[in-house]
Order: structure tokens, then C-alpha cells, then sequence
């Protein structure tokens, strides 16, 4: 009898689009498909963590929604960034209190981008919460992490969806990317050049990756929100959801019977 297939899920960064991977990862268990490693970037680091701990797709999303976007950031006027991310280092371990990768049910490799050396630390052992902070790190939006001697920012500058660390542990991979570029944006809001500045530089390095998945999802309308519309999170879920319901069947994936 053929040995079961090891799935990988690798979730992209987005901001408030990835809040779409819950609703991808509620779809594909609906199609019967039980993922076994995790990796992500930035929000999809939010999202695979939280979900290998044990919180359900809808229950991930309640814990997003029930935090207040002024108690999760808060000013740091520092020259380093404008927030300080100690309000999310406080959800996370309310969530996940061992504060270790070893507390989560299933492997999760977390991407951060180390700012001094160039390069991108992929964090799969220890800490846990510290590499999730410094893979949500925006640049100039938040201050650094300093963390294991190193000075860390957003995963998704070098790798917004980090296929590589994983793809040899996996017998297939399925990628969840968030981070469309829309067609109409504000071209005299500063927020609105920024945001489309840093997308399209962050989807050039995902060209690869995206090459190295078996199944890519992405789902279809994340273009109407921003990255910062935390308020809209049920419809964001939703639009993950119906678009690999409408997209995907069972028979798209391996067979995971032993």
C-alpha cells in the first residue's frame, strides 16, 4: 500500500488580505485535504501558527476580529518606525501561552528578513512569537525586532511566500497568495502609493515560488481590499472560502489514504 502524501501549505504576507488563508484552510478541510506542514510570511506566519496550535480556521478569525486594530499597535516614536507591535506580542501569547514552536500540533516555518545582513532566517524551532513579530514587521511602519542578535523585519520583503524551506519535506505543496495588484488605485493618497509601492516590489520575489508549487490558490476580489482593512475581515474570509469552493475539488489534490 502506496505511503500517505505529505501536503504542504505555504500562506503568503498581505496585511489584512491574509486573513483570506482562513478561509482557504476552511475550504480545503471541507474537501477532506488535512495539511501537515505550514510555512508563512508576515500575516500568513498570523494565520499558519494560530491554525497548527490547534484554533479553527472560524476561530482564528474571532480572535482577529475581537482585537482592536488602536490596542494591537501602538506608537513608538522611535527613529527606528512609527508603531510598536507589543500589542500583538500580547495577543499571541494570550493565544499561545508556551510561547515554543514545539506547543503547535503541526511543523510551521516562519520567514523574517534579517535587515542588516540582506537576507531571509527562516525560524522553525524555539521562540515562537518573537520570529512571528519580526515576520509582520513592516518596514517603516514598525519598528525592527531585535531578536537572537539580529535586527528583524517583514518576511515578505525577500520572500513573501516561503515555498523553499519546505518544499523538500513535502510531497506536494499548495500555495495561498493574497497580495493581488488591483488595476484602480488613489494615485494623490500617500497611504495608497505606498502600500501598491511595497506590493509590487513584494510580488516580484514570489515569481519562483509560485513555480514551485503543485496547486497555487489565489483567491479572486482581494484587489477591493487594502492591506489594512482589518474591518473587513469576515468579507476577506469569505472571498478565500468561495474561491477554492468554486474553483477546487477533491480530485485536484493527492489521494491521502495510506
Amino acid at each position: 500500500m502506496a505511503n500517505r502524501q505529505k501536503i504542504g501549505l505555504v500562506l503568503s504576507g498581505g496585511g489584512a488580505r491574509g486573513i483570506a488563508h482562513l478561509g482557504v484552510i476552511k475550504a480545503l478541510e471541507e474537501l477532506g485535504l488535512q495539511v501537515d506542514i505550514l510555512a508563512g510570511a508576515s500575516a500568513g506566519s498570523i494565520a499558519a501558527s494560530l491554525y497548527a496550535y490547534g484554533y479553527t480556521p472560524e476561530r482564528v478569525l474571532e480572535i482577529i476580529q475581537s482585537v482592536s486594530v488602536f490596542r494591537s499597535v501602538k506608537p513608538a516614536w522611535t527613529w527606528m518606525g512609527l508603531l510598536s507591535m507589543e500589542g500583538l506580542r500580547e495577543v499571541l501569547l494570550k493565544h499561545m501561552p508556551e510561547n515554543n514552536f514545539a506547543a503547535l500540533k503541526k511543523p510551521v516555518t516562519v520567514a523574517a528578513t534579517d535587515i542588516q545582513q540582506g537576507l531571509t532566517v527562516y525560524y522553525s524551532e524555539g521562540e515562537l512569537v518573537g520570529p512571528i513579530m519580526a515576520s509582520c514587521c513592516v518596514p517603516a511602519v514598525f519598528a525592527p525586532v531585535q531578536f537572537g542578535g539580529r535586527t528583524l523585519v517583514d518576511g515578505g520583503v525577500l520572500d513573501n511566500l516561503p515555498v523553499t524551506p519546505i518544499r523538500q519535506q513535502c510531497d506536494f505543496v499548495i500555495g495561498s497568495h493574497c497580495n493581488p495588484i488591483g488595476q484602480h488605485f488613489d494615485g494623490k493618497n500617500l497611504k495608497s502609493i505606498i502600500e501598491r509601492s511595497l506590493l509590487m516590489a513584494i510580488n516580484g520575489n514570489t515569481i519562483k515560488s509560485k513555480e514551485m508549487c503543485d496547486i497555487l490558490i489565489e483567491p479572486a476580489g482581494l484587489e477591493a481590499f487594502s492591506g489594512f482593512e482589518l474591518a473587513k475581515a469576515r468579507h476577506i474570509f469569505e472571498a478565500g472560502y468561495e474561491h477554492v469552493i468554486r474553483n477546487f475539488k477533491r480530485t485536484d489534490f493527492p489521494n491521502q489514504a495510506a
